[in-house]
């Protein structure tokens, strides 16, 4: 069985593989496997705001300990900032335990290698051979078993770090901010670094107490944040996911402006600097058409992946490309930092909306009167092969001719949740509600 889905490993907790003896073996095979002789025998590991993180930390602690692997903890931090420390650090590998948007009943583990991106796919299976057929025939001994050490200071370095992408005279002065932390790995970086540029913040969902990340707040639910953008007059609120490296704004009116948005601003920007190579972004297959068009038009490239930010890094590394991200709002800005990173994603926005002297609704109204309706449906399986039942596999191409080359059906398993994601797009609002409905029923009746 499988323990790597499309962001490392998840499940929930006390479920395999989420069980504190698959997880130490994890600890131990990633330890046998990343440890180069070149980049020292230390790895940080750092964790959201999950009641579990304690339990899924100190069984990895004790695998990697148990094959002389030093473990440097950084507490509660942002999955990006995991990926900057261990780069920064030069250190042999990193390690995030977070579910990233999923409910606090879930938890996953996240690996970095000693240059800050995720691993390849072909290291990752080498770990999950070993935990699932390795031996362990040499186990050190004595001095040779590893120890734990404290990193005290990984907030105020991640921070000083996300302030060095932008010019050092930016301030935010008279500029009021709310930020939705989830009640994530985000609740002290971003408020403070909003802080410390000047900003009037008012921070949302910053009182994690275990069991209430992503509950009814941040970037996958977005009622509360909006209500408080219109409560505080604020100039825009900020949204970010249980382990923040995803970023989506609602602006002053309280229209949402997502990943696809915020990445056409960024590229159109960056473009006009001079600093979007070969004129490229990378995104995914869900992507709004309307963006890909209004991109074109302004002479910027859209290459599609597969649904990832792992998919869109691997094509923006084998391209020679510096930007790109998906439309749920992990956003990769590669001169910065090696992953999605919502708080960078956050003030980048900020600088840029500074730049142009607008309000943040002004700004984007150009290209949301060119996005396509899109409907998205999720689905929760018992069996996921249902997705290539016959009948199921013949509805999606009998409705896919209803909608020609203007609009598109994704169908799709989540790499993450046992669910199928339905994407309909399309110019006419209600056909593609009818499409995504009748795709739906489908699935829902062929689903045993």
């Amino acid at each position: 069985m499988r323990l790597f889905g499309t962001d490392g490993i998840r499940a929930t907790v006390n479920k395999y593989p989420m069980i504190p003896e698959v997880v130490c073996k994890v600890g131990m095979a990633a330890a046998n496997i990343l440890k180069h002789s070149d980049k020292g025998n230390k790895i940080l590991i750092g964790k959201d705001t999950r009641i579990s993180g304690d339990m899924i930390e100190s069984a990895l602690i004790s695998g990697l300990c148990s094959m002389g692997m030093n473990v440097i903890l950084s507490g509660v931090i942002p999955t990006p900032a995991v990926a900057f420390l261990t780069r920064t650090l030069r250190l042999a590998a990193g390690i995030m335990i977070s579910a990233s948007h999923n409910s606090f009943q879930d938890n996953g583990i996240k690996f970095f290698g000693f240059n800050g991106f995720k691993l390849p796919d072909k290291t990752e299976e080498e770990i999950e051979k070993f935990v699932i057929n390795g031996k362990f025939y040499y186990r050190p001994t004595g001095v040779s078993i590893g120890r734990v050490y404290r990193l005290e200071d990984a907030t105020g370095r991640y921070i000083e770090f996300i302030k060095s992408s932008i010019p050092k005279e930016f301030r935010l002065k008279d500029m009021k901010i709310v930020v939705d932390c989830a009640n994530g790995a985000a609740y002290k970086v971003t408020p403070i670094l909003l802080n410390e540029l000047g900003a009037d913040v008012v921070v949302i969902n910053d009182q994690p107490n275990g069991v209430n990340i992503n509950f009814r707040c941040g970037s996958t639910d977005l009622k509360y944040l909006k209500d408080e953008v219109i409560k505080q007059n604020a100039f825009l609120g900020i949204a970010h996911d249980g382990d923040a490296d995803r970023t989506i704004l609602i602006d002053e009116k309280t229209n949402e402006i997502d990943g696809d948005l915020l990445m056409a601003l960024c590229a159109i920007e960056m473009k006009k600097r001079n600093k979007l190579k070969t004129n490229t972004i990378v995104t995914t297959i869900m992507t709004n058409l309307g963006i890909e068009k209004y991109l074109q038009n302004k002479g910027i490239n859209m290459i599609r992946t597969k649904v990832g930010d792992k998919y869109v890094l691997e094509k923006m590394l084998r391209g020679g490309y510096n930007f790109g991200g998906e439309k749920s709002g992990h956003i990769i800005f590669l001169d910065y930092n090696t992953t999605g990173d919502g708080p960078i994603t956050a003030l980048q926005m900020l600088y840029l909306i500074k730049l142009k002297n607008k309000p943040l609704s002004e700004i984007v109204s150009e290209i949301v009167s060119e996005l396509y309706p899109q409907k998205f449906i999720n689905i929760e399986v018992k069996n996921k092969k249902v997705i290539k039942n016959e009948k199921v596999e013949n509805t999606i191409n009998k409705l896919s001719k209803k909608l020609n080359k203007d609009g598109r059906i994704i169908v799709r398993l989540s790499g993450t949740e046992q669910k199928i994601r339905i994407m309909v797009e399309g110019k006419d609002e209600n056909i593609i509600e009818e499409i995504a409905q009748e795709i739906s029923e489908v699935i829902k009746s062929n689903d045993w």
